[in-house]
Protein backbone atom coordinates (compact mmCIF):
# COMPACT_ATOMS: atom_id res chain seq x y z
CA UNK A 1 0.00 0.00 0.00
CA UNK A 2 1.24 3.58 -0.73
CA UNK A 3 0.07 6.67 1.18
CA UNK A 4 -1.25 7.85 -2.11
CA UNK A 5 -4.10 5.44 -1.75
CA UNK A 6 -4.86 5.83 2.08
CA UNK A 7 -8.20 8.26 1.96
CA UNK A 8 -9.35 10.66 4.32
CA UNK A 9 -12.47 8.84 6.93
CA UNK A 10 -15.48 10.30 8.66
CA UNK A 11 -17.08 8.75 12.06
CA UNK A 12 -20.41 10.36 12.92
CA UNK A 13 -20.50 9.91 16.81
CA UNK A 14 -24.63 9.39 16.04
CA UNK A 15 -23.61 6.19 14.82
CA UNK A 16 -22.06 4.72 18.48
CA UNK A 17 -24.05 3.90 21.24
CA UNK A 18 -22.62 5.21 24.79
CA UNK A 19 -21.74 2.30 26.96
CA UNK A 20 -21.63 1.94 30.66
CA UNK A 21 -18.24 2.41 31.99
CA UNK A 22 -18.60 -0.76 34.28
CA UNK A 23 -17.44 -2.24 36.05
CA UNK A 24 -16.33 1.45 37.50
CA UNK A 25 -20.21 3.26 36.98
CA UNK A 26 -23.26 2.66 36.05
CA UNK A 27 -23.82 6.33 35.67
CA UNK A 28 -20.79 7.07 33.57
CA UNK A 29 -20.97 6.23 29.55
CA UNK A 30 -18.30 5.91 27.18
CA UNK A 31 -18.79 6.81 23.21
CA UNK A 32 -15.37 4.14 21.60
CA UNK A 33 -14.91 6.39 18.35
CA UNK A 34 -11.74 4.79 17.16
CA UNK A 35 -9.11 2.04 18.58
CA UNK A 36 -5.51 1.70 17.13
CA UNK A 37 -4.01 -1.25 18.36
CA UNK A 38 -0.93 -0.38 16.61
CA UNK A 39 -0.32 2.60 18.74
CA UNK A 40 -1.84 1.61 21.47
CA UNK A 41 -4.70 4.81 21.28
CA UNK A 42 -8.13 5.30 21.89
CA UNK A 43 -10.55 8.24 21.13
CA UNK A 44 -13.32 8.28 22.70
CA UNK A 45 -16.13 10.12 24.34
CA UNK A 46 -17.17 10.13 28.29
CA UNK A 47 -20.20 11.45 29.43
CA UNK A 48 -20.76 11.52 33.71
CA UNK A 49 -23.36 13.39 35.63
CA UNK A 50 -22.12 15.89 38.37
CA UNK A 51 -20.81 14.52 41.53
CA UNK A 52 -19.10 11.57 40.08
CA UNK A 53 -15.62 10.47 41.03
CA UNK A 54 -14.09 7.87 39.31
CA UNK A 55 -11.02 5.48 40.72
CA UNK A 56 -7.63 6.64 40.94
CA UNK A 57 -5.60 5.87 37.33
CA UNK A 58 -2.10 5.33 36.73
CA UNK A 59 -1.03 6.64 32.68
CA UNK A 60 1.23 4.72 30.90
CA UNK A 61 0.97 6.58 28.23
CA UNK A 62 0.01 10.51 27.08
CA UNK A 63 -3.47 11.60 27.53
CA UNK A 64 -5.53 14.46 25.94
CA UNK A 65 -8.81 15.54 27.35
CA UNK A 66 -10.95 18.34 25.63
CA UNK A 67 -13.80 19.41 27.77
CA UNK A 68 -16.78 19.80 25.90
CA UNK A 69 -19.62 20.74 28.35
CA UNK A 70 -19.72 20.55 32.35
CA UNK A 71 -17.00 20.41 34.30
CA UNK A 72 -14.31 18.77 36.12
CA UNK A 73 -10.77 18.34 37.54
CA UNK A 74 -8.75 15.95 39.25
CA UNK A 75 -8.57 15.61 43.32
CA UNK A 76 -5.11 16.23 43.81
CA UNK A 77 -5.33 19.49 41.52
CA UNK A 78 -6.71 23.05 42.11
CA UNK A 79 -7.50 23.76 38.79
CA UNK A 80 -11.01 23.08 37.07
CA UNK A 81 -11.14 22.27 33.56
CA UNK A 82 -14.13 23.48 31.72
CA UNK A 83 -15.64 23.69 27.64
CA UNK A 84 -12.96 24.49 25.68
CA UNK A 85 -10.00 23.67 28.21
CA UNK A 86 -7.40 21.35 26.58
CA UNK A 87 -5.77 18.96 29.47
CA UNK A 88 -2.54 17.16 28.69
CA UNK A 89 -1.53 14.43 31.09
CA UNK A 90 2.09 12.96 30.94
CA UNK A 91 2.90 9.32 30.89
CA UNK A 92 3.18 8.24 34.06
CA UNK A 93 1.18 10.67 35.99
CA UNK A 94 -1.88 9.12 38.88
CA UNK A 95 -4.49 11.01 39.69
CA UNK A 96 -8.61 10.67 40.25
CA UNK A 97 -11.55 12.70 38.17
CA UNK A 98 -13.74 14.50 39.90
CA UNK A 99 -16.65 16.06 38.17
CA UNK A 100 -17.30 19.56 39.48
CA UNK A 101 -20.81 20.47 40.80
CA UNK A 102 -22.71 23.80 39.56
CA UNK A 103 -21.65 23.67 35.78
CA UNK A 104 -24.60 22.18 34.57
CA UNK A 105 -26.00 18.47 34.87
CA UNK A 106 -22.96 16.10 33.43
CA UNK A 107 -19.56 16.70 31.93
CA UNK A 108 -18.61 16.18 28.48
CA UNK A 109 -15.20 15.13 27.16
CA UNK A 110 -13.17 14.00 23.92
CA UNK A 111 -10.55 11.50 24.95
CA UNK A 112 -6.96 10.89 23.17
CA UNK A 113 -5.44 7.88 25.51
CA UNK A 114 -2.11 6.32 24.83
CA UNK A 115 -0.74 3.24 26.59
CA UNK A 116 -2.38 1.36 29.58
CA UNK A 117 -4.95 3.00 32.43
CA UNK A 118 -4.15 1.32 35.64
CA UNK A 119 -7.11 1.80 37.73
CA UNK A 120 -6.85 1.34 41.73
CA UNK A 121 -9.44 0.29 44.46
CA UNK A 122 -10.20 2.38 47.67
CA UNK A 123 -6.83 0.67 49.26
CA UNK A 124 -4.57 1.77 46.55
CA UNK A 125 -3.98 -1.64 44.98
CA UNK A 126 -3.91 -1.80 41.20
CA UNK A 127 -7.76 -3.25 40.60
CA UNK A 128 -7.54 -3.22 36.42
CA UNK A 129 -5.79 -2.30 33.63
CA UNK A 130 -7.53 -1.00 30.40
CA UNK A 131 -6.29 -0.24 27.38
CA UNK A 132 -7.59 -0.19 23.62
CA UNK A 133 -8.39 -3.74 23.67
CA UNK A 134 -10.70 -3.44 26.84
CA UNK A 135 -12.35 -0.66 25.35
CA UNK A 136 -13.24 -2.40 22.45
CA UNK A 137 -14.30 -5.27 23.97
CA UNK A 138 -16.55 -3.72 26.46
CA UNK A 139 -17.82 -1.86 23.09
CA UNK A 140 -18.56 -5.49 21.51
CA UNK A 141 -19.97 -6.73 24.66
CA UNK A 142 -22.79 -3.85 24.69
CA UNK A 143 -23.29 -3.99 21.27
CA UNK A 144 -24.06 -7.93 21.56
CA UNK A 145 -26.41 -7.68 25.14
CA UNK A 146 -28.67 -5.21 23.23
CA UNK A 147 -28.38 -6.74 19.87
CA UNK A 148 -26.69 -3.87 18.31
CA UNK A 149 -24.91 -4.32 14.74
CA UNK A 150 -20.80 -3.15 15.92
CA UNK A 151 -18.87 -1.03 13.66
CA UNK A 152 -14.93 -1.37 13.08
CA UNK A 153 -13.90 0.94 15.47
CA UNK A 154 -9.97 -0.14 15.00
CA UNK A 155 -10.03 1.73 11.33
CA UNK A 156 -11.93 5.12 10.14
CA UNK A 157 -13.77 4.77 6.98
CA UNK A 158 -17.12 3.65 5.36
Amino acid sequence: MHFHTIDTGIVHDTDLPWTPFAPYSDTVHVKLIKADPVRGETVSLLRAPMGTVLPMHHHGGTVIVYTISGAWRYAEHDWIATPGSVVYETAGSRHTPVTVEGHGDETVTLNITTGDLIYFDGEGRMAAIENWRTAVERYLDYCTRCGLEPRDVTHFGG
